[in-house]
């Protein structure tokens, strides 16, 4: 039986576990090396990493199975996700590597790929890549004259910055703007509050003294609590939550207010169409955008189309279809003028800029449509295929029917953990809790 390593966001797990130990990293970087030898060039790879402490002892291993398949690597050290992606185009490598585990604990860590365009690797791809892990790769290895160097690359920091700083109108500053910013100790608590001071903002900092234990620890865009308190607490005009890898965005108005990606798509959306900016009249979401995104867009007279969760099916379907702005809920926001993968930075980057030509508050320019009841609730797998199971099956199909037009129903597997996640919306909250809750129970039984 061939062993599946790869979730919706590569490969993640506890670790110094199974899921992800030194040698698995090390068999990772020998196989998606072999995969992308192609030519007799010198081939090249660039790592980055975000600050939890495992990627001390990742980041070696992946080392260790690039060079000896012949392939020298670069090392970027603690630099957020998009800045990965950029630098593996801009130094002409054949391929990036980013460890991290995104929004999860210290505890876990990851391994996300990415071609020598930056963009994350197809399920294609990742299937090629898995096919080696199960194999034995030892004969594959290069001599030892071909062997691969490993170096650090200097000015790193500094490249990403201005390029992010250029996404930003030139005609535009933001003296005079304060703002909160939470890097969520992690990989962008260097470069995303400089950029913006950089560009005349006034800064005040919180998640920016990683420790490789604190990140994503009650702070970033998945616990927004301590940023609220900062915006009070300096009377910030905005306040800004990225992820461990920085490669997702929430904001908090200046009423101390959250902001999800729902609404940053729609206000990105709207601006860029009135400038013609916007392609394919439209942008992309996941089955997980609120409904209210969608019919504020269609009385904008725009369009969305929507895919399964993850930033890389939004991304395929940007690419398919040629539209520039796609994201999730979550606050992972693509924007492909600048960037193929999230890029946290750059799209605060863009409210910030409508914030700015407009002259008002972010409370306003931010709330763009009132979401509707949307619950999501996570049941834990215990070995069971609730998915498949006729009676969670008879739940999904009663409860939409109850919802009938106006409301909508998710049920999916978790790429990155154990879980079944249960979504409902619709116009009539207690309806929705009705559902959600009859429909977790089925999966409780069948989990």
């Amino acid at each position: 039986m061939v062993e599946k390593f790869f979730g919706t966001d590569g490969i993640r797990g506890v670790a110094n576990s199974d899921a992800m130990s030194p040698e698995l990293a090390m068999k990772v970087g020998m196989a998606a090396g072999r995969m992308f030898m192609r030519g007799s060039h010198r081939h090249r790879v660039v790592i980055g990493k975000d600050t939890r402490l495992s990627g001390y002892m990742i980041e070696p291993a992946l080392v260790a199975g690039f060079t000896s398949m012949g392939i020298d690597v670069f090392l970027l050290g603690p630099i957020p996700t998009p800045a990965v992606a950029m630098l593996t185009r801009s130094l002409r490598a054949d391929m990036g590597v980013m460890i991290s585990a995104s929004h999860n604990k210290f505890q876990d860590n990851g391994i996300k790929l990415f071609g020598p365009k930056g963009q994350k690797l197809s399920d294609e791809m990742e299937g090629e890549i898995e096919s080696l892990l199960n194999e034995d790769l030892s004969k594959l290895r290069a001599s030892p004259r071909r062997i691969g160097r490993a170096k650090r690359i200097d000015g790193v920091h500094g490249r990403y910055m201005e390029f992010a700083k250029r996404t930003f109108p030139r005609n535009l500053r933001l003296d005079g703007v304060r703002i909160a910013i939470d890097c969520a100790n992690g990989a962008a608590y260097k470069v995303a509050p400089e950029a913006l001071w950089e560009l005349g903002a006034e800064i005040a900092e919180i998640g920016t003294s990683p420790d490789g234990f604190n990140i994503n620890d009650d702070c970033g865009s998945t616990s927004t609590e301590a940023l609220c308190s900062k915006v009070h607490e300096v009377r910030a005009d905005i306040g800004i939550a990225l992820d461990g890898d920085a490669d997702r965005v929430i904001i908090v108005d200046e009423k101390g207010k959250v902001v999800d990606g729902d609404q940053l798509l729609a206000v990105i959306a709207q601006s860029w169409a009135k400038t013609d900016k916007l392609a394919a009249n439209g942008i992309v979401a996941t089955v997980m955008s609120n409904l209210g995104l969608q019919k504020f867009l269609e009385g904008e007279g725009l369009n969305m189309a929507r895919t399964d969760v993850g930033d890389r099916n939004v991304v395929q379907h940007m690419r398919e279809h040629g539209y520039n702005v796609g994201g999730e809920q979550s606050g992972h926001i693509i924007l492909s003028d600048f960037s193929a993968t999230g890029d946290g930075l750059v799209a605060a980057l863009q409210l910030l800029a409508v914030v700015r030509q407009e002259g008002r508050p972010v409370s306003e320019i931010c709330h763009k449509f009132d979401p509707y009841p949307q619950i999501l609730r996570n049941v834990r797998l215990n070995g069971g295929k609730p998915l498949e199971d006729k009676n969670v099956k008879a739940a999904i199909d009663d409860a939409q029917n109850s919802l009938g037009d106006a409301g909508r129903v998710v049920i999916r597997p978790s790429g990155t953990e154990p879980l079944i996640r249960v979504m409902a919306e619709g116009e009539d909250v207690g309806l929705v809790k009705k559902v959600v809750n009859e429909i977790v129970s089925a999966v409780e039984s069948a989990a």
